[in-house]
């Protein structure tokens, strides 16, 4: 993947570190923000935990902030936990029994669940209860252990991975959009305010243009810009200092990464498709997971590719922006971006 849109526990220390705490701090998912409201209102008024929510949407918006601002709101414990980690019953039935009344449980990636740990947060989700089964074959028995009434909240990228009874079990479903240019600058100057950085509004606009409408890519770009702007200027983040440290990115103007670069490239050279996920990837050499959860809903949403049951498909705005036409050509003859 490429380093403009990898994570490591370095970006997350830092993301953590700019994560808003309450609804006034968060711009932008104005509906969600609302809808989250009125449910947090009435169930403290009920004195019951709020029902089990599921957030959905590509990564970085804000899902994992938002379960946060929801435990907040709710003056309760989160604790955090992800699918791939829950491996067995017994991990699952530790966490519950060791949580407290009103507590948020919040799973990332928990499309990722097993299928034998899913069907145990069904009845732990509806009933407060979980059945284990103890040793094995004439020696089995199965125990009925209670659990405080919690609040599941769920994270997934790829929301139609959740199998249908499990999706029903959640009473609050939203998904996640991708932000306009205004509420990113608000975002951006926001962070810059935390961090010390000095940034001015061009500069600004500039990052939110080119972040792909991902909160989490603007923070990023803010923080290795900031690095331009103290060894190539005063320490200000300026229209020009900001364009220099996107294009060491590797970000062009229309805020393409290399990698949607390399996708739009391979489509043209197939004459514009369509052309199968896996070729695809095997032709960039990206995971075709990648290519469908991190890249593909930005350049879909923004009309460069199309998909079709028969593969991705170069789309009339890609073909713009590779100054090309249907059949592979461009003006210059090279099929190249620049």
């Amino acid at each position: 993947m490429s380093e403009s849109l990898n994570t490591n526990s370095t970006d997350k220390a830092f993301e953590n570190r700019l994560r808003p705490k309450s609804f006034d701090q968060f711009p932008g998912q104005d509906r969600i923000k609302d809808n989250l409201g009125i449910y947090i209102s009435a169930a403290k008024k009920r004195q019951e935990p709020i029902d089990h929510i599921l957030f959905s949407g590509p990564p970085g918006l804000g899902k994992t902030t938002l379960a946060g601002i929801v435990s907040e709101e709710m003056g309760v414990e989160m604790r955090t936990t992800s699918g791939p980690a829950l491996e067995r019953p017994a991990d699952l039935a530790g966490l519950l029994t060791s949580m407290q009344e009103g507590e948020v449980l919040f799973i990332d990636e928990i499309h990722r669940l097993g299928n034998v740990v899913e069907e145990y947060l069904y009845s732990a989700m509806e009933d407060w209860a979980i059945d284990i089964v103890m040793e094995s074959g004439l020696y089995a028995k199965s125990v009925h252990l209670t659990i405080p009434r919690f609040t599941l909240i769920g994270a997934t990228t790829r929301e139609g991975l959740l199998s249908a009874p499990f999706r029903a079990r959640f009473g609050i479903l939203e998904r996640l959009e991708y932000y306009p240019p205004e509420h990113l600058v608000t975002i951006i100057n926001r962070s810059a305010s935390i961090l010390g950085i000095s940034i001015e509004e061009d500069g600004a606009l500039e990052l939110a243009r080119r972040c792909r409408g991902t909160p989490r890519i603007a923070n990023r770009f803010l923080s290795r810009v900031r690095d331009v702007a103290e060894v190539k200027g005063d320490g200000t983040i300026t229209l020009e200092i900001a364009q220099q440290g996107l294009s060491m990115l590797g970000v062009d103007p229309f805020g393409l990464s290399d990698m949607d670069r390399r996708l739009l490239q391979t489509l043209l050279q197939h004459d514009g498709g369509p052309v199968g996920l896996k070729t695809l990837a095997m032709t960039v050499g990206e995971s075709d997971d990648t290519l469908e959860n991190v890249y593909e809903p930005f350049m879909i949403r923004e009309g460069l590719i199309s998909k079709t049951p028969q593969g991705r498909k170069l789309a009339p705005r890609g073909y713009d922006i590779l100054k090309a036409k249907p059949g592979g050509t461009t003006s210059e003859g090279t099929g190249n971006l620049f």
